[in-house]
């Protein structure tokens, strides 16, 4: 046995499988792209509250799917291994806006593409895909559900609210109601004839109204 091979390690060997060039081209674009989604992610936000968190993780979830494709995609044992070593994580975190379970799964997307080597796809792709989201999920519409949450006094009175109500709306249905003594709560959903909330105004001027609130809905939360 020679000298060099008392000192020969596979763990040595697999140092060179993947080429420093290709890390750093690799590890560059996946951070460049991760930073689009985040981006394109904080535009198009229309949760309570906006979380920085999440935004980085978009990040850094490219970047290390992209190392572990790179990993992968130089050692076949190496691959086999992986998906054994992964399919043993559980994610408990509850992903309550349905849209960022599809900016998770574009970040995973772009990562497992750029590892592979078809740059190009991920770039346009990644494009192709921001713009889109920037253009249907910013889209401005009058025609998206609002609730009026309306407080008044006596019967004369919601009728009147109402009756007013329903002159200025397209759609009217009234979601839940509370009575007091001499005092009465009601949650309406409506859709709205234009961007104009003016009217909201002139209801919380009515004879017997104490307060009128509109708030937006989009059949989750209200804010």
């Amino acid at each position: 046995m020679s000298f060099n091979d008392i000192f020969k390690s596979s763990f040595l060997e697999n140092v060179t499988s993947v080429s420093v060039l290709d890390m750093v081209i690799a590890m560059a674009l996946a951070f460049a792209l991760g930073l689009f989604i985040f981006l394109v992610y904080k535009k198009t936000y229309q949760g309570v509250m906006y979380s920085m968190s999440f935004g980085v993780t978009l990040v850094a979830l490219t970047m290390i799917t992209t190392l572990v494709i790179l990993a992968v995609t130089s050692n076949v044992v190496l691959s086999l291994g992986m998906v054994g070593a992964l399919s043993i994580v559980r994610f408990r975190t509850a992903i309550k806006e349905p849209l960022d379970i599809a900016f998770l799964f574009w970040s995973i997307a772009v990562g497992i593409v750029l590892a592979a080597g078809m740059i190009p796809l991920a770039v346009f792709g990644s494009v192709i895909i921001g713009v889109i989201l920037l253009i249907f999920v910013n889209k401005k519409s009058h025609l998206l559900p609002y609730i009026i949450v309306l407080n008044c006094t006596g019967h004369e009175a919601e009728q009147n609210a109402t009756a007013f109500i329903k002159s200025k709306v397209n759609k009217f249905s009234v979601k839940s109601k509370s009575a007091q003594k001499g005092d009465l709560e009601l949650n309406i959903e409506v859709r709205l004839k234009d961007d104009n909330t003016d009217f909201v105004n002139a209801l919380a001027d009515l004879d017997g109204v104490n307060s009128a609130v509109l708030v937006s809905y989009n059949g989750e939360y209200m804010g």
